[in-house]
């Protein structure tokens, strides 16, 4: 627990709200009880599974639990897990409480902000005749209310605000003081496995704040960036946060990621971070199919998330499954058994051209081995470079290589 960050170590830029004593303590507090869920009693579920959980299944059934389904129904019953899960879920709503008080106190004044930073710049650009999707217009994301696109005052960006407070507060810190280890983790992966790509063009598709976005741009400072997503309030939040840290080139356009509108063969490179969670299974199809259409000959396509279920066991998988049950992500039990390897190349993306690689973390040495409540935090990426014969060398950085698809 020593490793963790006190919330006042949060990266400042003019978008951060204005965060009180008890409240900066309240956050401080929800970290620490995440470090403890994640460090003490996430490996005691584990014994608990090893030691007598799975041989009390195997002698009512005969045989060990073969699926995360079967070691849920396992471990309903067991006090640890009850613990670990429960306190889990209550952190996130705390998490929640904590974070959405705050700003919801201040919601017009980070409006304000947010529009004298924004007003008449040509950087940023919103649609609000854009249909915005069922699941993200009514879904509360891991129980975040209003989800990414809800809007309580005009010009809104509270729920922007609450995220990135609340993320820095739920992964102890541990995505760096700026919440973008995602991001320094994909330039890193690209300059290492892709030393050739020098990118003119960039698209970042459900870019969010734009908090994985800034370090693309710090990787390549002359190639044009567009960061789309479909949430008006991310995108005003963005763009001011990024214009408050120095960055004013950067184009925050809304759009959606299956239907984006821009020219055919007209990026070198596109790619998602953490976005396949957050939508339906027809709207990865849609995605894949659109990021084949815009990128160009020789680029680069890839899509960053948590690893797909079939690398582990059946514990690891329940275990990481814990959101798909608990936590309002309705899709992601279903985007971690898919074969999305296999999609790319439904999607038109030539077999030989399409990777599976492993990035791992490795700028922030504050307890990164325990990221995710006990998960290693071992990215998983799934890509194409367009005309390109993928070997392993070429598209794995870090850790067990995974194949190229052939």
């Amino acid at each position: 627990m020593s490793n963790i960050k006190h919330w006042t170590r949060i990266g400042r830029h003019d978008l951060i709200p204005d965060v009180k004593h008890d409240e900066a303590a309240r956050l401080s507090v929800i970290a620490h009880i995440n470090s403890m869920l994640s460090s003490q009693v996430a490996p005691k579920v584990k014994a608990q599974f090893d030691n007598k959980v799975s041989a009390d299944f195997e002698q009512r059934h005969g045989h060990a639990p073969a699926d995360r389904h079967e070691v849920a129904a396992a471990m309903a019953s067991d006090p640890t897990y009850q613990i670990w899960s429960t306190l889990r879920r209550n952190t996130m709503e705390m998490r929640q409480q904590a974070g959405r008080g705050i700003v919801l106190r201040q919601a017009r004044e980070l409006a304000e902000k947010a529009d004298s930073i924004n007003a008449g710049a040509p950087t940023l650009s919103l649609n609000p005749d854009l249909e915005i999707p069922d699941y993200v217009e009514t879904g509360d994301q891991h129980l975040m209310p209003g989800g990414y696109a809800g809007e309580v005052v005009e010009g809104d960006v509270s729920g922007a605000s609450n995220y990135d407070i609340g993320h820095f507060t739920t992964v102890m810190g541990t995505s760096g003081p700026y919440n973008d280890l995602a991001g320094r983790t994909l330039a890193a992966w690209i300059s290492k496995t892709h030393p050739d790509l020098k990118p003119k063009r960039i698209l970042d598709l459900g870019c969010g704040a734009g908090m994985n976005t800034l370090p693309i741009r710090e990787a390549f400072p002359d190639a044009e960036i567009v960061a789309m997503d479909i949430a008006a309030p991310m995108l005003r939040y963005g763009h001011a946060r990024a214009q408050s840290l120095g960055v004013e080139d950067i184009r925050f356009v809304q759009g959606e990621a299956t239907d984006t509108g821009l020219e055919d063969n007209s990026f070198d490179l596109v790619f998602t971070a953490m976005v396949l969670h957050e939508t339906s299974a027809e709207a990865v199809a849609g995605i894949f199919r659109e990021t084949k259409r815009l990128v160009r000959d020789g680029g680069l396509v890839f899509h960053l998330e948590q690893p797909p279920y079939r690398q582990f066991g059946a514990f690891e998988q329940f275990m990481r499954d814990w959101d798909g049950r608990n936590n309002n992500e309705p899709f992601w039990s279903d985007l971690h058994e898919s074969n999305l390897p296999d999609q790319m190349v439904e999607a038109g993306f030539a077999p030989e051209s399409v990777f599976e690689a492993e990035a791992v973390a490795t700028f922030f040495d504050d307890k990164s081995d325990s990221e995710d409540f006990g998960r290693a935090p071992k990215w998983y990426l799934v890509g194409a470079r367009v005309g390109h014969d993928m070997t392993q060398d070429e598209s794995n950085i870090g850790g067990p290589g995974l194949r190229a698809v052939n």
